[in-house]
């Protein structure tokens, strides 16, 4: 996807590139590299504009929050065939697409078309939260709050006022984006600190027996015999971005 991107160029006919559009280049070139036997992989894409909005395709159970001055403005659901088999971009090998006509059934094979589309506005301030299943299984959307508010808040990237809470003037800075242009070191921003701060908490809530997380709730949920308790072991990718500017 980074490569269609990097090369992407508007014409008259096409002047915009569109999330499902990305997904959709980038799932062609996986399956046309030959050295890619199989797998499958959801997929949460987004684009920002410079007119300050958000345009985001997800397919399955990865997805995105976006928080704004210490409330959840918006969050995605998840898509999912049944419970615990979330729609997912596959590669089926022959060998296995042979089995399922021998012995019956039909893999899932969902693709980019698939993928549900929604388009948001952008402030300055706020916080853009993508991450894979690993996160959304052992945190609900009000416990990203509090962590992401936090630190916002000790930062100084959010404030407290008389008003509410408000963008603090520091935001510029510590994204490494004030008036001196990028000055930062990637891995010393706010929003790269933010971003391991929430994986590490997911981690740790994914190994903790003791506190039910969303994925235990909707075990309990579709079936209430089953003693499932704690959080998810699974892999956890997050990626954080800090709206500044609009």
């Amino acid at each position: 996807m980074a490569r269609f991107a990097s090369s992407y160029e508007p014409t008259l006919d096409h002047q915009q590139l569109h999330s499902r559009e990305l997904m959709q280049a980038g799932y062609d070139l996986v399956c046309d590299d030959s050295s890619i036997p199989g797998g499958g992989s959801t997929a949460c894409v987004g684009i920002a504009r410079p007119d300050g909005s958000l345009e985001v395709a997800n397919l399955g159970d990865s997805g995105f929050a976006q928080l704004r001055l210490n409330a959840v403005h918006h969050y995605s659901d998840p898509q999912t065939h049944a419970f615990n088999t979330p729609y997912q971009l596959s590669l089926i090998p022959p060998r296995i697409l042979a089995q399922s006509r021998t012995f019956g059934g039909q893999p899932f094979a969902d693709l980019p078309k698939d993928a549900n589309v929604t388009n948001h506005e952008l402030r300055h301030g706020d916080v853009l939260v993508f991450a894979s299943d690993g996160l959304w299984d052992n945190l609900a959307p009000q416990d990203l709050l509090r962590i992401v508010s936090r630190y916002m808040l000790a930062a100084q990237a959010w404030e407290d006022s008389e008003s509410g809470v408000k963008v603090g003037e520091q935001l510029d800075a510590l994204t490494g984006h004030d008036e001196r242009g990028p000055g930062k070191a990637a891995n010393s921003t706010l929003q790269s600190f933010l971003a391991a701060t929430v994986a590490g908490e997911a981690k740790a809530a994914s190994v903790n027996r003791k506190r039910d997380g969303p994925f235990a709730k909707e075990v309990h949920k579709y079936f209430p015999g089953d003693d499932w308790r704690g959080g998810k072991m699974d892999d956890i990718c997050v990626v954080v971005a800090v709206v500044v500017g609009y």
